[in-house]
């Protein structure tokens, strides 16, 4: 690996590991993907902290990689299928709480690809909460990430007493 290469990913993994922070509002372990370079589409994952005595919702995102970005949810329809749908309203994020949107499960749709989601490509977006107001942050492309075994679909905690709501 050149030392310009080596330099890259030191820089890259620093930034990954590095929350980012607004209004008493953290997010974590962000990352963006999409099914190829012709895609039309991709989806963003993250946690969302809310270390603040206020009930918060993330109501919305924008990003110029894609023409709009929409809350999205995996439900289960009486057929058994797994389907997408728009969550109306936004992602809730309850007071000392978090909120994981995350492959199989909530998560930000990006509609209308702008440019190809090439790996390791950072994404600025900005998220829009309903009390904390915007929130901008850079998003890598991991295209080879694959989901946690034994992920949980049940998305929010109390941080306060370590308990599911």
């Amino acid at each position: 690996m050149s030392f310009t290469k080596t330099i890259l990913a030191s820089a890259t993994a620093i930034i990954l590991a590095m929350p980012a922070f607004a209004d008493g509002i953290m997010i974590k372990d962000a990352y963006i993907r999409s099914s190829g370079p012709n895609a039309k589409t991709g989806a963003a994952f993250l946690v969302i902290m809310n270390e603040t005595d206020q009930d918060d919702t993330l109501v919305g995102a924008t990003s110029d990689v894609a023409k709009r970005i929409e809350t999205h949810t995996h439900i289960k329809t009486d057929d058994g299928v797994m389907q997408m749908r728009k969550v109306e309203g936004g992602f809730p994020v309850a007071a000392h709480g978090m909120h994981a949107l995350q492959r199989g499960g909530d998560h930000l749709m990006f509609l209308g690809l702008t440019r190809p989601l090439n790996q390791g490509d950072m994404v600025s977006v900005t998220l829009t909460f309903e009390n904390a107001g915007d929130m901008t942050v850079e998003i890598p492309v991991d295209l080879k990430r694959m989901p946690e075994s034994g992920m949980t679909m049940k998305h929010d905690m109390d941080m306060s007493n370590g308990t599911n709501d």
